[in-house]
C-alpha cells in the first residue's frame, strides 16, 4: 500500500504481487475488473503523476525516454531530465522573467502617471543572460538527439576502398559481404555498435563513382542521401590506389558543415610508406572545410588501429562532456519551445532598442513565458497575476 501523496502518482495506490503462471495473473486481473477496476490507459500512471504535481511535463517525458533508452549514456541523460535537470534551470529563468513581467504589467496599470517600475537596463541584462542559456540548450540538441536515437555514422568512399571490411572489423563479425570485385555493396547495410555506452548506427554504403548500371546508380544515390543525414562521416580510401587530389575531390563532394568528418587511410599494411601528413597539408593549403578533420591510418583487414578508431568516434561525440552536470536537450518539442522563446525575447530586445511602449514589451514577454512553460507544463497566466498582487498594495 502506497499512501498519497508519497506514491508514484500522488494518489493512494495498492500494488499486488501474485505467484504463479501467466494464467493465474490473468485470472487475478479479471477478478479486479469484475469488482469495478479497469485497465490503465497507455501512460496513465505518469499522466496522473503529472496532473497531481508529482512531476512536471519534461520529467514525465523523460520516463518514456528512460524506458526506451538502449545505451548507458541515453539512460543517464533521461535520468538527469527525470531528476529535473532541465526543469530546474527553466524554472529559475521563468521566475526571474516573471518578476520583470510583473513590473511591466504594473506600469500599464499606472500608464497615465508615466512611471517606469522595470529598469530597462536590468531587463536587458536578464534577457541576454536567458538568451545565452537558451543558446547553449539549442546547440546541445544535435548531440542530445543523436545520443537518444543513436549517432548516425556513415561509412563512405570509392568502390573497393575497404568500407565493408572496416564495418566487419568494427563489429568483430562478418556482417557485410567482402570481395575484391569493385561495387559489391549495392545497398546500404546498417548495424549498431556500442562504444562505452554510446550507440553508433553504422551504415555501410555503396561506393561513390560513375555508376556502371541503373542498380548501382540507385545505390550511389542512397549513399548520398545517407551522407546528407549523417552526424558522423567515416570517409575511407585505399592508400594503394588513390591520389591525394582524388581524396580531396571526394571530401569536397561528401562533407557538410553540420557533421564531423573522419578520414580513414585504409590498407596501410600494403603501403606502410604512405604519409597522412601530406594529405593534411594538402587540405590545409587548399583551405578546405575538412582541413581540421582527424586523419587515421589503419588496416581494416588485419585490425591495425581499429580500436583507436573507436576511441576517436567516441571522443568526437562525447569528449569533455559531463552528463551529470550539463543540461542537454534531446526532445524535439523542447527544442521548438526554446526556439520560440528565443524569438520572443529577441523581439523584446528589439522593442527596447526602438523605445517601444510597455504594453508591446509585456506581450512578447508573456509569449516567452508561455513557451518556457510549455516545456514543464506550466502555462498558467494566474501565476503572473498572483506575483503582481502579492508584492504590491495596488488597492491602497
Amino acid at each position: 500500500l502506497f499512501v498519497a501523496p508519497k506514491s508514484y502518482t500522488g494518489e493512494n495506490v495498492v500494488e499486488v504481487s501474485c505467484h504463479g503462471s501467466n494464467y493465474i495473473l490473468q485470472k487475478v486481473i479479471q477478478l479486479f475488473i469484475k469488482k469495478g477496476a479497469r485497465s490503465a490507459q497507455p501512460g496513465e500512471f505518469t499522466m496522473r503523476a503529472f496532473l497531481n504535481g508529482r512531476m512536471d511535463l519534461s520529467q514525465a517525458e523523460a520516463v518514456a525516454d528512460l524506458i526506451a533508452s538502449d545505451s548507458a549514456v541515453s539512460h543517464q541523460m533521461a535520468m538527469n531530465q527525470m531528476r529535473g535537470g532541465i526543469s530546474n534551470e527553466i524554472e529559475k529563468l521563468r521566475e526571474e522573467l516573471i518578476n520583470f513581467a510583473s513590473l511591466i504589467e504594473l506600469e500599464l496599470d499606472f500608464g497615465e502617471e508615466d512611471v517606469e517600475f522595470a529598469n530597462r537596463d536590468d531587463l536587458r541584462q536578464l534577457i541576454l543572460k536567458i538568451q545565452g542559456f537558451i543558446s547553449s540548450l539549442l546547440s546541445s540538441f544535435d548531440l542530445g538527439n543523436a545520443i537518444k536515437q543513436g549517432v548516425l555514422t556513415v561509412i563512405a568512399g570509392r568502390p573497393n576502398a575497404g568500407k565493408s571490411t572496416l564495418l566487419n572489423a568494427m563489429l568483430n563479425e562478418e556482417r557485410a559481404i567482402v570481395s575484391d570485385i569493385a561495387g559489391t555493396t549495392r545497398d546500404t547495410i546498417e548495424e549498431v555498435l556500442n562504444i562505452n555506452g554510446v550507440q553508433f548506427r553504422l551504415i555501410d554504403t555503396a561506393g561513390i563513382r560513375d555508376a556502371q548500371d541503373q542498380i548501382e546508380a540507385i545505390g550511389v544515390e542512397k549513399t548520398m542521401q545517407k551522407v546528407m543525414q549523417a552526424s558522423l562521416l567515416l570517409y575511407v580510401f585505399d592508400v594503394t590506389g588513390m591520389t591525394l587530389e582524388e581524396v580531396e575531390q571526394d571530401l569536397n563532394r561528401l562533407h557538410r558543415d553540420e557533421m564531423t568528418t573522419i578520414v580513414v587511410c585504409n590498407k596501410m599494411d600494403r603501403n606502410p610508406y604512405f604519409d597522412p601528413e601530406k594529405l593534411k597539408t594538402l587540405l590545409a593549403n587548399g583551405q578546405q572545410p575538412t582541413a581540421n578533420s582527424q586523419i587515421i591510418s589503419l588496416s581494416a583487414k588485419n585490425g591495425m588501429n581499429v580500436p583507436y578508431l573507436k576511441e576517436v568516434l567516441y571522443n568526437a561525440v562525447l569528449e569533455d562532456k559531463n552528463f551529470s552536470d550539463n543540461t542537454i536537450v534531446s526532445n524535439a518539442r523542447h527544442f521548438e519551445a526554446l526556439q520560440k522563446t528565443s524569438e520572443s525575447l529577441d523581439r523584446v530586445l528589439e522593442g527596447m532598442d526602438n523605445a517601444i511602449t510597455g504594453d508591446f514589451l509585456a506581450m512578447d514577454i508573456r509569449k516567452a513565458l508561455y513557451h518556457l512553460g510549455e516545456i514543464t507544463g506550466k502555462v498558467d497566466v494566474e501565476e503572473l497575476l498572483g506575483n503582481i498582487f502579492g508584492k504590491f498594495c495596488i488597492g491602497k
